[in-house]
Formats: C-alpha cells, structure tokens, sequence
C-alpha cells in the first residue's frame, strides 16, 4: 500500500491535534495542580490559626477557672468566719465545750485531714464535736463529713475515749437533704439572720461516732 502525501499530511494533522489535546491537558492539569496547592496551604494556614485560636481559649478557660476557685475558696473561707462565732457561742452554751479550734489541718503517715471546726472538753462529758460548714450543703456533704468523724480517732489517738458527733452547717440546705442529714445522727445548723443556729426536731437523738 503505498502512502501518498495526502496520507502524510493527515497523519500530521492528527498528530498536532492530538499533541495540542496532550498540552491543553497538561496545562488543566497543572493548573487543577497549582489550586490545590493552593487549597492545600489555605487548609495548612486554617489549621495553624484554628489551633492558636484553641490554645487561647485553653488559656482562657485555664484562667477562668482559676478564678472560680479563687472565688469559691473565698466564699468557703467567707462562710466559715460567718460560721464560727455563733457554732462557738452553740459548742460552748449549748454542749459546754471548753476547746474549740478552728480550720484544723492534720498530717500522719501521708494521710491528710481537714477539719473546718473541732471542739472538744476533757472534763466529765469528755466530748468532742466536729463542724463541717458549706455554703450550700449537697448527699456528697454528708458523706464527707462521716469520713471525717470515722477516721477522727486514727488521726487523734489522745481523743479515742472521747464520744464523737458531728454538724453539718449550712448557709443553702434543702428540707429533703435535712432529713437524711437528721436521719445519719448528724447535727444541722442552718444560718438564720446572718448567725447559725441549730435546726433539730425536739426528740433528736445524735449518733456518737
């Protein structure tokens, strides 16, 4: 078969057409290539600004919460002054208490205590009594304060003869929580026109610990 120059030009032709298809091509291709690059650093930048924006919020909130408990730590340290004239006016008229220590902290064997009033006579009664005192008393405040009342005498050998109650005191207390309270043996002292005051039915009967 012979190739006439018909033949030849065709060829050509197609092959420049398919050589411009080929560069048009790359060139999208490129260019598709480059706008992703382009996405890519956008992202990449996105995620550099998203991640400092997070870091400051962090130490946003890191500070926000240290300033809550700054605040909460002074309202607790708040309440108990608000508390201790008047539970020392109870502990020594009302159950003839002769020592009564506030914000006791105590240390044994890597164990630590915190003991927000303790009240104690060495006489006939031989007596002591625990205070825990909340700004608002919640279940988890009753608990607390028998874990304090049971481990007393491991942290106090010299006090093991002693009867032991406890009080809770509370600025927000509801009536639901006062029962329970109540019903664990537990003293509760409720603030009243600033100064607390004992709120226990007439036949109340303490549970020594």
């Amino acid at each position: 078969m012979t190739t006439t120059s018909e033949d030849v030009w065709r060829i050509l032709a197609e092959l420049a057409t398919a050589q411009a298809e080929l560069t048009a091509a790359q060139k999208e291709t490129d260019k598709q290539l480059k706008e992703t690059d382009l996405l890519l650093k956008e992202v990449s930048q996105q995620q550099k600004e998203n991640a400092q924006q997070q870091k400051e919020t962090d130490k946003q909130l890191k500070e926000l919460g240290k300033q809550m408990g700054g605040l909460a730590a002074k309202f607790g340290s708040f309440t108990e002054g608000l508390a201790l004239p008047s539970m020392e006016t109870i502990l020594r008229q009302r159950f003839g208490m002769e020592v009564i220590s506030p914000s006791v902290r105590v240390s044994k064997d890597g164990q630590h205590l915190e003991i927000d009033v303790l009240a104690y006579t060495n006489g006939e009664l031989n007596i002591a009594y625990i205070v825990e005192v909340k700004s608002h008393a919640r279940e988890e405040s009753i608990s607390q304060l028998k874990s304090i009342l049971q481990r007393f005498r491991n942290f106090f050998p010299e006090h093991k003869d002693k009867k032991l109650y406890g009080i809770l005191a509370a600025v927000h207390l509801s009536s639901e929580l006062r029962e329970k309270i109540l019903q664990e043996g537990l003293y509760v002292a409720r603030i009243h026109d600033q100064v607390f005051e004992l709120d226990i039915p007439d036949n109340f009967q303490p549970r020594p610990y």
